[in-house]
């Protein structure tokens, strides 16, 4: 076998699994459900349920990869509560930016009266209410950046659909921080004013 044709089967090998054990990471587990309401290239348009979340705060000296918040939030369903109870861990973990957050979906069996108090003072179970959200689906490494790009484009879209958005943007993490970027799956996602 030549060497070229060699090292370019070796290269799609190592593609391929790194595709296949991105897919298989993000699908083993539970996702914030929703239905989607109209479809347009990477926009839609999402009704959501309640959804009950436990959530920290992100200090700005955190930086911009919120690791001190995951660990916390990670200690919460690794049973450092108050019922020392393991909670499935789900997508996509919320950031969002006014107040700076993040958070971890409950498992849609849990409801936020149900899931144990968490030990660490910095963390609070609250619930997002049932809504309608403008969402816009992203690629690539979390920055700055990156949001400011994705949020001047939902806003457009809205904009362009005559919809009109309520609240400060919620992003949606689904995939490790070890998935390569180009294949990771980001949202951002802005809830929408109820037509009358």
């Amino acid at each position: 076998m030549n060497l070229s044709l060699f090292v370019s089967a070796l290269l799609l090998a190592g593609i391929s699994l790194a595709f296949l054990g991105c897919k298989t990471s993000r699908s083993g587990y539970e996702s914030a459900p929703y239905s989607v309401v109209l479809s347009n290239g990477d926009y839609e348009l999402r009704d959501y349920p309640e959804l009950a979340i436990v959530q920290t705060p992100m200090p700005d000296s955190e930086g911009n990869d919120g690791n001190a918040g995951f660990g916390k939030l990670f200690r919460y369903i690794s049973g450092n509560n108050k019922s020392q109870k393991s909670i499935a861990m789900t997508t996509p973990v919320f950031i969002s930016q006014a107040p700076r957050t993040m958070a971890f979906v409950l498992p849609a069996k849990s409801s936020a009266e149900q899931a144990p108090a968490p030990l660490d003072s910095s963390l609070s179970l609250k619930k997002i209410p049932a809504g309608r959200f403008a969402v816009l689906r992203f690629s690539g490494a979390r920055s700055a950046a990156k949001e400011s790009q994705s949020i001047a484009l939902l806003k457009t879209w809205i904009a362009e659909k005559g919809l009109v958005a309520l609240e400060s943007p919620v992003f949606g993490y689904f995939d490790p921080p070890w998935t390569p970027s180009f294949l990771r799956r980001n949202e951002v996602m802005l809830r929408l004013m109820p037509k009358q």
